[in-house]
């Protein structure tokens, strides 16, 4: 591939004017530095390059790119910090053209390193006589905040890359001064040239250990000691990305209320409430929206509301159990119910009849299904993510791209919930009738600690996002 131009991706204090100063070593590149830095155009102090000012950036950022291929001999490229154009980073990432290298730094030398600029004033150091030293006072909120947009640009990066099928090259801090690699770094960028060694025209700031510039060292190592910095906390999310569902979505015939349903949660009593409030049944209910109706149909009703009603993981799993899973005949799950069976032992009634359906088999038979499920939302089962299963968050999150609910009711609170809306609206607001319990038996006759810690691993993240409690009978 020969590329027309390269971008460093980098933070503040990660070595990037050094390694920038060392590319321009090479005869046939040419890094104009941060040419999108909020402030200036490349570096300090300028607010131009190539005839094109910070007003004219801001209103074409890529014409800059442009210019610089343009009026370049050799491959020109630039530096690119989290906190510059987000416009750029898209454009560029997207970009078979753009070489991408990644300059990586252990994060807390980042962090002291930029507190020690920050306090002595000092961001190069071209000559070790001029250097300036200080001590600083680790702050772990602040160094905690800083690691996590750090981490944040990192899987942007990372994700650009991978969703556009390329590659880049990634450097450490400690590689910079190393001369094989820096022409490694030419080689990938297509240079016919190398260099003999590093840039002298950059030194290192601060070369002592950490102790020495850390003012309460002690301190900041008992705080590291609880800063995640694997991400062990983390939910996995192996669920598809869904989209928004909009033609799903339900409005009143009059009322300015929008009702976002989540699969197997209580929608027929949601969609009963509804059309009450303009007195209306259900049918009279508008839907089938495609997302340009719904634009206008929120122009049209100024001050509209959006809800929509979470249920409790391990009632809406067994919701579904019991409605899709459980009986024969259902067409949109015949091939899941019989794959469950054969399969997974989820201990159905080959024909469907339940008259000699045990409440112990019904227990066993949930139990394996929620079994399945905490395998089929890792991604590792044959049969699809269904949306009657699906973590309540990955609906919300869909939704949202389009229509987020401004409040999220949760079932056993609905009446009051539901009355408070009205009420904001100026509204009378109707009764809600609660879900009937499941057939053929309820959830409260077969319910233990093991079903609930079961259903908790199986949708941790909704149970942590909603801050869902243990299912109450």
């Amino acid at each position: 591939m020969n590329f027309r131009y390269f971008v460093i991706f980098a933070e503040m204090r990660t070595g990037s004017n050094f390694l920038e100063a060392s590319l321009n070593s090479f005869d046939d590149i040419q890094c104009y530095g941060e040419v999108y830095n909020p402030h200036f155009v490349g570096h300090h102090n300028k607010d131009e390059l190539f005839g094109i000012d910070l007003k004219k950036r801001e209103a074409a950022p890529l014409d800059l790119i442009g210019e610089m291929k343009k009026n370049t001999d050799g491959i020109p490229g630039f530096r690119f910090f989290n906190d510059h154009d987000p416009r750029v980073m898209a454009a560029v990432l997207a970009d078979p053209q753009c070489a991408k290298i990644v300059l990586t730094r252990n994060p807390l030398d980042s962090y002291v390193s930029l507190k020690i600029a920050a306090q002595t004033g000092q961001w190069k150091l071209s000559d070790a006589k001029q250097r300036r030293s200080a001590k600083i006072t680790f702050d772990k909120t602040e160094f905690a905040r800083q690691l996590e947009e750090k981490r944040s640009f990192q899987i942007d990066i990372l994700k650009g890359l991978q969703t556009s099928g390329q590659t880049a090259f990634y450097i450490a801090y400690e590689d910079i001064n190393d001369r094989e690699v820096l022409n490694g770094i030419a080689r990938f960028l297509g240079s016919e040239h190398e260099i003999d060694g590093a840039s002298k025209a950059t030194k290192k700031q601060n070369p002592s250990d950490l102790e020495d510039k850390v003012s309460n060292y002690a301190e900041m190592v008992e705080a590291l000691a609880s800063i995640d910095h694997f991400a062990l906390s983390d939910t996995p999310n192996f669920e598809p990305r869904r989209g928004a569902g909009v033609p799903g979505f339900y409005a009143a015939s009059q009322a300015p209320v929008l009702y976002i349903p989540i699969r197997s949660g209580p929608q027929e009593q949601a969609l009963t409430w509804l059309a009450a409030l303009d007195g209306d049944d259900v049918d009279g209910l508008k839907t089938g929206f495609s997302q340009k109706d719904l634009r206008q149909w929120k122009k049209n009703h100024k001050g509209h509301r959006a809800f929509t009603i979470l249920r409790h993981p391990l009632a809406r799993a067994h919701h579904i159990f019991s409605s899709c899973i459980l009986p024969k005949g259902v067409d949109s799950f015949e091939e899941p119910r019989r794959i469950l069976r054969n399969k997974y032992g989820v201990g159905v009634p080959k024909n469907g009849d339940l008259s000699e359906y045990t409440v112990e088999e019904h227990r066993d038979a949930f139990m394996s299904f929620l079994k399945f499920l905490k395998g089929n939302l890792a991604g590792q089962t044959s049969i699809r993510i269904d949306a009657g299963w699906a973590s309540q968050s990955s609906l919300i999150e869909g939704a949202a791209s389009v229509a987020l609910p401004d409040i999220l009711i949760r079932e056993e609170q609905a009446v009051l919930q539901l009355s408070r809306l009205a009420d904001d609206l100026g509204l009378s607001a109707p009764d809600y009738q609660a879900a009937d319990a499941d057939t053929p038996y309820a959830l409260s006759e077969i319910y233990d600690a093991e079903l609930e810690k079961l259903c908790f691993q199986t949708y941790r993240k909704d149970y942590i996002s909603f801050g869902f409690a243990d299912w109450q009978p």
